[in-house]
């Protein structure tokens, strides 16, 4: 038996059915389920209940729904997809495998078989961070990783910007958009390894480079106060912005066998215009096909993928009545 989101125990069968399963419930695949849903279609969310935003407090950049707490916004979005009779359970996809006639049966990690004609998978990415003492537990707080994400409410502080490779360059470029007050700690970056075009446009933009590696934050009264190098040096900082590192939950579309492609930032699946992956009749969306996918483009994806997948459903059906 498998947990929903109410935590009653769903009463479905080992091996439901259903025309459409999305798989993670994140904005990306409530946004699929509730296209979905108001498109009639009989349609199941297996949601991990573990969303990449968990750690901010607020949502940022969503028209209308601008400083939302994460939770709250979820919370919204299974209440709109229960409204059009989606069902969603609390679990996870742990294996999924295409049968002969192109539909795809999945078990549970409760224990429970699912079938599906066509699947959303939206199961996005984790952050990991730099081993860094201090990080993980401050981030989404003052320890940051998007400007366009947080740099509003932490303008016109002193920033720094934790190097963990070249990259680091435009991070504390970008950030200096927010606070002339920018230092980048080269921390596992050697300054031999900074381009002089690099260099000189740090110095343009007013960004201090600080050499040395970093050996953790300062933190007084649950509040970031600076950086402290391995040498014992503090900077005063307020704001520590960092590049994590993107794990993505790609697990499913392995095992099913689609096209998956290498980018800096993670491994993706291959995908449409408007996400279907190689594998017939399966999508993907938000995170789980891009690194950059804040939630606004998260929420407008799932759309894509569930209206596409609605119209491909609907002709196929029609076209194997036509054949009858």
């Amino acid at each position: 038996m498998t947990e929903n989101i109410r935590g009653t125990r769903s009463t479905a069968p080992a091996a439901a059915s259903y025309e459409a399963v999305v798989v993670g419930g994140g904005a990306a695949g409530l946004s699929a389920a509730l296209v979905l849903g108001r498109s009639r279609r009989h349609t199941l969310v297996v949601d991990a209940g573990k969303p990449r935003n968990a750690p901010a407090a607020h949502l940022q950049g969503y028209l209308t729904r601008d400083g939302m707490p994460p939770a709250e916004f979820l919370a919204a979005g299974r209440a709109e997809i229960a409204r059009y009779g989606v069902e969603l359970v609390r679990d996870l996809v742990v294996r999924a495998v295409a049968d002969r006639a192109g539909e795809f049966d999945m078990t549970l990690a409760g224990g429970a078989r699912v079938h599906a004609r066509r699947l959303v998978i939206a199961t996005g990415l984790r952050d990991e961070l730099p081993d860094v003492p201090g990080v993980a537990e401050r981030f989404g707080r003052d320890v940051l990783h998007c400007p366009y994400c947080h740099g509003w409410e932490v303008r016109d502080r002193p920033f720094g910007v934790l190097a963990t490779s070249p990259a680091a360059v435009h991070q504390a470029l970008v950030v200096s958009q927010w606070s002339k007050d920018v230092t980048l700690f080269a921390h596992t970056v050697a300054e031999d390894d900074l381009p002089d075009h690099d260099l000189r446009l740090l110095a343009v933009a007013g960004v201090d480079v600080v050499p040395g590696r970093v050996a953790g934050l300062v933190v007084e009264g649950d509040r970031l106060t600076g950086v402290r190098l391995a040498d014992g040096t503090v900077h005063e900082r307020a704001v520590v912005f960092v590049a994590p590192r993107p794990v993505v939950a790609n697990d499913l579309m392995a095992q099913l066998g689609a096209e998956l492609r290498e980018t800096p930032f993670g491994t993706y699946p291959v995908t449409d215009e408007r996400g279907l992956t190689t594998v017939p009749g399966v999508w993907a969306a938000g995170n789980a096909l891009g690194f950059a996918e804040q939630v606004v483009n998260a929420a407008g994806g799932g759309y894509r993928a569930a209206s596409a997948l609605n119209g491909e459903l609907l002709m196929s059906d029609l076209e194997a009545a036509v054949r009858v």
